[in-house]
């Protein structure tokens, strides 16, 4: 029996413990060595359960239907009789096998569980902080966390890391404010926090702050730009900023060089944020050469539909994008006989019939033209598409896309109410004040639309001012 370092018993001997403390502290900077670290803790002592389920929680991570095998592989590691096992590993290894299972709902819940006996469990904190983002709980995204910080103290060498996950549950549920100083103050005090940086990346977009976000990315990209699990998605963030700056070269030229190029692996996570930049091109129709054919590619060696949505829906995307129709077509087909058949008690199956399918079946509609049917399948599930997971700059894809169909079928009231919407909120948007300039010239509205078309140059001016078309974040 051992001692973590924060405090907490786990099965194993001390060379085990002290891999698992290293594993945890790479695990909340999303370094690679997590995984090597894991792995040692198993190897020096096949008893450490906590080691055993670290390794299975971040092969279920990639939200791959692959790293189930691994996730089983390294459940199959464990060498103790359970009731040799203190009570909180017992429930982490329950929690495993439920998300193993196919139900990860209900191993955040028991995650919840654990965290609210054992506050100070990080490992339990870490991973149903990303459970709640892959299945869109905004508010556990947030509370989950807040309802274990009275067992932290700014003295405590990692809570800086549980401030950078409570910023981010801050900045999904329109906290900005709060999110922004909460998330300043954990890369304050973790300049490796990536996860804390990101938050604040996210309210910077979401209050449309650009230039300042500009600033805060570039001030930083030392500590974020490599070298770590969440370098691509940042570098996605780097991306929409250039995008509202209308840079699009420089967008492209962080896509080439970081999100997709010869040498990126077929990995979910990244192919999202690679598929995520170029579909917004698409939908102002920006060519970008072939760059969508070897992501459609990526998708269809690694994608396995039904397992994880918000990856089919991403993968439909590239299909389309890149004019391979029959193969978008195939990935819904293939989805409806998932919900015709596939086990309803999952979490694949209940995000995938409430939300996912619709979703990519708006997506061929989208690419074949008939917008007016992309607005029968979105409109009725537009306020339950968190479900799926993501974040709201993620899920910004399907709004586009919903204010894009309106516009080409010619529902121009649907339109300008969905840009009010936006401008409402996000009153600094030139991409939002652009559809405004053009819905009021489709109105022979000259006066109107100039005057918007002239903010958003403005807005654009700002971004370029503080060097947002610099193109080298990184």
């Amino acid at each position: 029996m051992s001692i973590d370092k924060r405090g907490l018993a786990l099965t194993g001997s001390g060379e085990a413990s002290a891999a698992y403390d290293r594993a945890v502290d790479h695990l909340v900077r999303f370094q690679a060595e997590a995984v090597e670290q894991g792995a040692k803790a198993v190897d020096a002592d096949p008893s450490c359960a906590m080691g055993v389920v670290l390794n299975t929680y971040v092969s279920l991570m990639s939200t791959e239907e692959n790293g189930v095998e691994a996730a089983r592989d390294a459940m199959g590691a464990l060498s103790v009789d359970l009731a040799d096992l203190v009570p909180r590993e017992r429930a982490h290894l329950v929690a495993a096998r439920r998300w193993v299972e196919g139900d990860m709902v209900g191993a955040g819940d028991l995650l919840d569980e654990i965290s609210i006996e054992y506050p100070r469990d990080l490992l339990a904190l870490i991973v149903g902080h990303q459970i709640d983002f892959f299945t869109g709980n905004a508010s556990n995204l947030r509370d989950r966390i807040g309802r274990a910080l009275h067992a932290w103290s700014h003295d405590d060498e990692q809570f800086g890391f549980v401030e950078g996950m409570y910023a981010f549950g801050l900045e999904e549920c329109n906290l900005y404010g709060l999110s922004e100083e909460v998330g300043r103050r954990a890369v304050a005090a973790n300049v490796d926090d990536v996860w804390g940086l990101h938050a604040v990346v996210h309210t910077f977009e979401m209050e449309g702050r650009i230039p300042e976000g500009v600033r805060f990315m570039r001030a930083r990209a030392s500590h974020w730009g490599t070298k770590n699990f969440l370098n691509v998605h940042n570098s996605w963030h780097f991306a929409l900023y250039l995008l509202e700056g209308d840079d699009v070269p420089g967008a492209l030229a962080v896509y080439d060089g970081t999100l997709h190029h010869d040498e990126s692996e077929d990995v979910a996570f990244e192919l999202l944020d690679a598929t995520s930049l170029l579909w917004r091109l698409h939908l102002e129709a920006v060519p970008v050469g072939e760059r969508w054919r070897a992501l459609a590619d990526a998708w269809a060696r690694s994608l396995s539909p039904g397992y994880y949505p918000f990856n089919d829906m991403h993968a439909t995307m590239a299909f389309v994008g890149a004019g391979d129709g029959a193969r978008a077509r195939d990935l819904v087909a293939t989805l409806e006989q998932f919900v015709e058949k596939a086990d309803r008690a999952t979490t694949a199956w209940v995000m995938t019939a409430a939300v996912g399918l619709p979703i990519c079946r708006s997506l061929v509609l989208f690419g074949e033209g008939d917008y007016a049917s992309v607005l029968d399948e979105l409109l009725p599930i537009r306020t339950k598409v968190h479900e799926f997971g993501g974040s709201h700059a993620q899920r910004d894809v399907v709004e586009r896309s919903v204010l894009e169909a309106a516009i080409r079928c010619g529902r121009i009231d649907l339109a300008s109410g969905l840009v009010s919407e936006r401008l409402s909120v996000r009153e600094r948007s030139s991409y939002s004040w652009s559809k405004r300039a053009e819905i009021l010239a489709s109105l022979s509205d000259r006066d109107g639309a100039d005057r918007a078309m002239a903010r958003a140059r403005s807005l654009t001016a700002a971004i370029e001012a503080v060097g947002g078309s610099d193109r080298d974040c990184d």
